[in-house]
C-alpha cells in the first residue's frame, strides 16, 4: 500500500468546501491512488483528487482512476472544487 502525503491547497480546499456546508472526509490516508477527500453535498457524494498548481498524477492514481466506475474530479484551487461540488462546473 502506498500513502500519499496531501497537497498544500488541500486544507484550504477542506475548510472552503466545510463553510459551504459540505461534508468532507479525507481519504489520504487510504493510499494505493484513492483519491483524496470524499464530499458530501446536498445528498450527492463526490470523490476528489487535489492536485497543486502544477501537480501531475502518480502511477497508482492512474491504474486505480482506471479502474474506478464511478465519477471522480480532480480540483487545484478552492474555487474549482466548489463549483464541481455546487454543480456550476
Amino acid at each position: 500500500m502506498t500513502r500519499k502525503r496531501t497537497d498544500n491547497n488541500q486544507r484550504d480546499i477542506v475548510e472552503a468546501l466545510r463553510a459551504i456546508g459540505a461534508s468532507v472526509q479525507s481519504l489520504a490516508s487510504v493510499g494505493s491512488g484513492c483519491p483524496d477527500l470524499l464530499v458530501g453535498y446536498h445528498r450527492n457524494n463526490i470523490l476528489l483528487e487535489v492536485k497543486f498548481e502544477k501537480g501531475t498524477w502518480t502511477e497508482p492514481e492512474l491504474k486505480w482512476h482506471m479502474n474506478w466506475q464511478g465519477e471522480v474530479r480532480a480540483v487545484r484551487t478552492v474555487d474549482e472544487a466548489i463549483a464541481i461540488v455546487t454543480g456550476k462546473a
